[in-house]
Protein backbone atom coordinates (compact mmCIF):
# COMPACT_ATOMS: atom_id res chain seq x y z
CA UNK A 1 0.00 0.00 0.00
CA UNK A 2 1.41 3.39 -0.95
CA UNK A 3 2.01 6.20 1.52
CA UNK A 4 -0.59 8.39 -0.21
CA UNK A 5 -3.22 5.67 0.08
CA UNK A 6 -2.54 4.97 3.76
CA UNK A 7 -2.57 8.73 4.41
CA UNK A 8 -5.99 9.00 2.71
CA UNK A 9 -7.38 6.13 4.80
CA UNK A 10 -5.93 7.53 8.03
CA UNK A 11 -7.24 11.02 7.26
CA UNK A 12 -10.71 9.56 6.60
CA UNK A 13 -10.69 7.71 9.91
CA UNK A 14 -9.55 10.84 11.78
CA UNK A 15 -12.28 12.97 10.20
CA UNK A 16 -14.97 10.38 10.98
CA UNK A 17 -13.76 10.24 14.59
CA UNK A 18 -14.07 14.03 14.78
CA UNK A 19 -17.64 13.78 13.47
CA UNK A 20 -18.49 11.29 16.24
CA UNK A 21 -16.83 13.50 18.88
CA UNK A 22 -18.88 16.47 17.65
CA UNK A 23 -22.07 14.37 17.85
CA UNK A 24 -21.23 13.36 21.44
CA UNK A 25 -20.64 17.00 22.40
CA UNK A 26 -23.96 18.06 20.86
CA UNK A 27 -25.91 15.22 22.50
CA UNK A 28 -24.58 16.21 25.93
CA UNK A 29 -26.18 19.64 25.47
CA UNK A 30 -29.61 18.12 24.87
CA UNK A 31 -31.45 17.95 28.15
CA UNK A 32 -32.52 14.50 29.28
CA UNK A 33 -34.57 15.27 32.37
CA UNK A 34 -31.75 15.76 34.84
CA UNK A 35 -29.61 18.80 35.49
CA UNK A 36 -26.26 18.76 33.72
CA UNK A 37 -23.88 21.75 33.71
CA UNK A 38 -22.86 20.83 30.13
CA UNK A 39 -26.32 22.06 29.03
CA UNK A 40 -24.92 25.58 29.34
CA UNK A 41 -21.91 24.91 27.07
CA UNK A 42 -21.97 27.25 24.14
CA UNK A 43 -23.71 30.09 26.02
CA UNK A 44 -21.65 33.26 25.67
CA UNK A 45 -21.70 36.09 28.23
CA UNK A 46 -20.72 39.69 27.54
CA UNK A 47 -17.76 39.98 29.94
CA UNK A 48 -16.71 43.64 29.88
CA UNK A 49 -17.28 43.82 26.13
CA UNK A 50 -15.67 40.45 25.35
CA UNK A 51 -17.81 37.43 24.44
CA UNK A 52 -16.80 34.79 27.00
CA UNK A 53 -18.00 31.22 27.64
CA UNK A 54 -20.38 31.10 30.61
CA UNK A 55 -18.21 28.52 32.40
CA UNK A 56 -15.33 31.03 32.44
CA UNK A 57 -17.17 33.73 34.38
CA UNK A 58 -18.46 31.61 37.23
CA UNK A 59 -18.73 28.22 38.87
CA UNK A 60 -21.47 26.04 37.37
CA UNK A 61 -22.73 23.01 39.27
CA UNK A 62 -25.74 20.72 39.52
CA UNK A 63 -27.23 21.17 42.98
CA UNK A 64 -29.65 18.27 42.53
CA UNK A 65 -31.39 16.42 39.71
CA UNK A 66 -33.48 19.46 38.74
CA UNK A 67 -31.33 22.49 39.70
CA UNK A 68 -28.22 24.06 38.21
CA UNK A 69 -26.47 26.83 40.12
CA UNK A 70 -24.17 29.46 38.67
CA UNK A 71 -22.00 31.37 41.11
CA UNK A 72 -20.24 34.21 39.27
CA UNK A 73 -16.76 35.14 40.39
CA UNK A 74 -17.80 38.80 40.31
CA UNK A 75 -21.17 39.97 41.64
CA UNK A 76 -21.62 42.53 38.86
CA UNK A 77 -21.70 39.61 36.35
CA UNK A 78 -25.09 38.37 37.63
CA UNK A 79 -27.12 40.50 35.17
CA UNK A 80 -25.01 39.69 32.06
CA UNK A 81 -25.15 35.95 32.87
CA UNK A 82 -28.89 36.14 33.37
CA UNK A 83 -29.34 37.99 30.05
CA UNK A 84 -27.13 35.47 28.22
CA UNK A 85 -29.18 32.52 29.51
CA UNK A 86 -32.44 34.18 28.48
CA UNK A 87 -30.98 35.05 25.06
CA UNK A 88 -29.77 31.44 24.56
CA UNK A 89 -33.43 30.36 24.64
CA UNK A 90 -32.80 27.02 26.33
CA UNK A 91 -36.29 26.98 27.82
CA UNK A 92 -35.24 27.78 31.39
CA UNK A 93 -35.75 31.06 33.24
CA UNK A 94 -32.87 32.02 35.55
CA UNK A 95 -33.65 32.96 39.16
CA UNK A 96 -31.26 35.54 40.60
CA UNK A 97 -31.11 35.99 44.39
CA UNK A 98 -28.32 38.59 44.36
CA UNK A 99 -25.51 36.10 45.01
CA UNK A 100 -26.20 33.12 42.82
CA UNK A 101 -28.26 32.25 39.76
CA UNK A 102 -30.38 29.12 39.93
CA UNK A 103 -31.91 27.33 36.99
CA UNK A 104 -34.85 25.13 37.93
CA UNK A 105 -35.52 22.52 35.27
CA UNK A 106 -39.21 21.74 34.93
CA UNK A 107 -40.14 18.08 34.58
CA UNK A 108 -40.28 17.08 30.92
CA UNK A 109 -43.66 16.38 29.40
CA UNK A 110 -44.14 13.54 26.93
CA UNK A 111 -44.37 16.08 24.10
CA UNK A 112 -41.17 17.82 25.18
CA UNK A 113 -39.38 14.46 25.43
CA UNK A 114 -40.40 13.60 21.86
CA UNK A 115 -39.12 17.03 20.77
CA UNK A 116 -35.76 16.30 22.43
CA UNK A 117 -35.58 12.90 20.69
CA UNK A 118 -36.27 14.62 17.35
CA UNK A 119 -33.52 17.13 18.07
CA UNK A 120 -31.01 14.41 18.95
CA UNK A 121 -32.01 12.46 15.81
CA UNK A 122 -31.35 15.63 13.80
CA UNK A 123 -27.87 15.84 15.31
CA UNK A 124 -27.36 12.17 14.48
CA UNK A 125 -28.43 12.74 10.89
CA UNK A 126 -25.90 15.58 10.58
CA UNK A 127 -23.18 13.23 11.87
CA UNK A 128 -24.19 10.57 9.33
CA UNK A 129 -24.09 13.11 6.51
CA UNK A 130 -20.63 14.21 7.67
CA UNK A 131 -19.37 10.60 7.75
CA UNK A 132 -20.78 9.92 4.29
CA UNK A 133 -19.24 13.05 2.80
CA UNK A 134 -15.88 12.05 4.31
CA UNK A 135 -16.30 8.66 2.61
CA UNK A 136 -17.08 10.37 -0.71
CA UNK A 137 -14.01 12.61 -0.43
CA UNK A 138 -11.78 9.63 0.43
CA UNK A 139 -13.08 7.62 -2.55
CA UNK A 140 -12.49 10.61 -4.85
CA UNK A 141 -8.93 10.80 -3.50
CA UNK A 142 -8.45 7.07 -4.17
CA UNK A 143 -9.69 7.52 -7.74
CA UNK A 144 -7.16 10.34 -8.24
CA UNK A 145 -4.41 8.08 -6.91
CA UNK A 146 -5.57 5.36 -9.31
CA UNK A 147 -5.19 7.80 -12.24
CA UNK A 148 -1.68 8.56 -10.96
CA UNK A 149 -0.68 4.88 -11.14
CA UNK A 150 -2.28 3.06 -8.21
CA UNK A 151 -3.28 -0.48 -9.21
CA UNK A 152 -6.96 -1.26 -9.64
CA UNK A 153 -6.84 -4.01 -7.00
CA UNK A 154 -5.34 -1.66 -4.40
CA UNK A 155 -7.95 0.97 -5.24
CA UNK A 156 -10.81 -1.53 -4.87
CA UNK A 157 -9.39 -2.80 -1.55
CA UNK A 158 -9.05 0.76 -0.27
CA UNK A 159 -12.62 1.63 -1.33
CA UNK A 160 -13.87 -1.50 0.46
CA UNK A 161 -11.92 -0.50 3.57
CA UNK A 162 -13.39 3.03 3.46
CA UNK A 163 -16.90 1.57 3.11
CA UNK A 164 -16.38 -0.77 6.07
CA UNK A 165 -15.04 2.15 8.12
CA UNK A 166 -18.09 4.21 7.14
CA UNK A 167 -20.44 1.39 8.17
CA UNK A 168 -18.70 1.13 11.57
CA UNK A 169 -19.00 4.86 12.21
CA UNK A 170 -22.66 4.98 11.06
CA UNK A 171 -23.49 2.13 13.47
CA UNK A 172 -21.66 4.06 16.21
CA UNK A 173 -23.90 7.07 15.50
CA UNK A 174 -26.94 4.77 15.75
CA UNK A 175 -25.74 3.43 19.13
CA UNK A 176 -25.28 6.98 20.47
CA UNK A 177 -28.76 7.96 19.29
CA UNK A 178 -30.38 4.86 20.79
CA UNK A 179 -28.67 5.51 24.14
CA UNK A 180 -29.71 9.19 24.12
CA UNK A 181 -33.32 8.32 23.22
CA UNK A 182 -33.45 5.80 26.06
CA UNK A 183 -32.03 8.42 28.44
CA UNK A 184 -34.54 11.08 27.32
CA UNK A 185 -37.61 8.82 27.34
CA UNK A 186 -36.92 7.23 30.75
CA UNK A 187 -38.90 9.05 33.39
Amino acid sequence: MTDDLSFTLEEGKESMTKAINHLEAELVKIRAGKANPAMLDGIVVDYYGNPTQINQVGNISAMDARTISIQPWEKNMLQPIERAIIAANIGINPQNDGNIIRLFLPPLTEERRREMVKRSNGEGEQAKVAVRSIRREAIEQIKKLQKDGLSEDQAKDAETEIQEMTDRFISLVEKHLAAKEKEIMSV
